[in-house]
């Protein structure tokens, strides 16, 4: 796979890219982009046309970057660029999160006073999560706590090594 730095005015929109991209979500990949760095090249064809990246293009042309690195996607037919346009926006759509872990990690981030508004999340879902991550939080301090039977040392009549019971 090769990346290749080029101009913003080199590359052009797929124009039939079904994948919306409303201002309010070009605006949080421009603060992810800000926050973060640019780490996810837009995938291009031999024509410079845009195969995946579409957002992250409109937010790059906010923000006035002036060129980003892109993936050559040479070896696709016509018929795959438009298949890997709509898988590619797709696939990522099939999942949701493991709730348990997200909350987790979200606490974490949020117990070191990191700026959650960079991840995407609107307040209402930010909510949601939280108030998941502390009912399982108390749930779990509302279990009893197991009492593990004391444990004996023995010391062998032989060699005199002591072990556990």
């Amino acid at each position: 796979m090769k990346i290749e730095k080029i101009s913003l005015e080199k590359l052009k929109m797929h124009e039939n890219n079904a994948k919306e991209h409303p201002d309010w979500q070009v605006e949080q990949i421009m603060r992810s982009i800000q926050e973060f760095g640019f780490n996810d090249p837009i995938a291009v064809d031999e024509n410079n046309e845009i195969i995946e990246g579409h957002g992250r293009y409109l937010a790059l042309k906010e923000l006035g970057i002036e060129s980003c690195e892109c993936i050559r996607l040479s070896h696709l037919n016509e018929n795959q660029k438009r298949a890997y346009i709509i898988a590619h926006n797709k696939l990522t759509m099939n999942t949701g999160f493991n709730a348990e872990i997200l909350a987790y990690e979200m606490n974490a981030l949020k117990v070191d006073e990191f700026d959650l508004s960079v991840l995407g999340f609107g307040e209402a879902e930010l909510n949601s999560i939280f108030n998941n991550f502390e009912d399982h939080d108390k749930d779990e301090k509302d279990e009893p706590e197991i009492i593990q039977p004391e444990k004996k040392m023995i010391t062998c009549p032989f060699c005199g090594e002591e072990f556990e019971k």
